[in-house]
């Protein structure tokens, strides 16, 4: 049985992330506390982050499962107007504490995963 610390947990087929598109809204329970993260693809390659402004501890998606900017360049608070680099996470602009809390994600043969953590495992029902 792989370790539950390091369990890679199917998300979504590697289509569903468009460039610049919308999102793959997934989630977790990080620390104890359940709550949303998302998907993006950016520059070819996904990433994945706590959906979580590091401002004010809110959501921050504009539209459902919307966080590109215009321009497809930054990931946006709706809120707070925070803007985040979409490759790592850091705080690129606006009003910022840090950088948005990034979870481990792989993509192979088509398929996309998100990977669990100490602080990190999926919801169970």
């Amino acid at each position: 049985m792989p370790d539950i610390a390091t369990r890679p947990i199917h998300l979504c087929a590697s289509s569903d992330l468009l460039e610049g598109g919308d999102a793959v809204p997934f989630d977790v329970v990080h620390a104890g506390q359940a709550c949303r993260a998302f998907a993006v693809r950016y520059q070819g390659r996904p990433h994945a982050y706590l959906n979580r402004c590091t401002h004010v501890p809110m959501e921050m998606d504009y539209q459902p499962n919307r966080f590109f900017d215009d321009t497809g360049r930054w990931l946006l608070c709706a809120t707070h107007g925070a803007a985040y680099r979409p490759d790592t996470g850091a705080c690129a602009g606006g009003p910022c504490r840090g950088g948005l809390v990034k979870v481990a994600i792989s993509e192979e043969f088509g398929v996309v995963h998100w990977h669990t953590g100490p602080h990190l495992q999926p919801v169970e029902f």
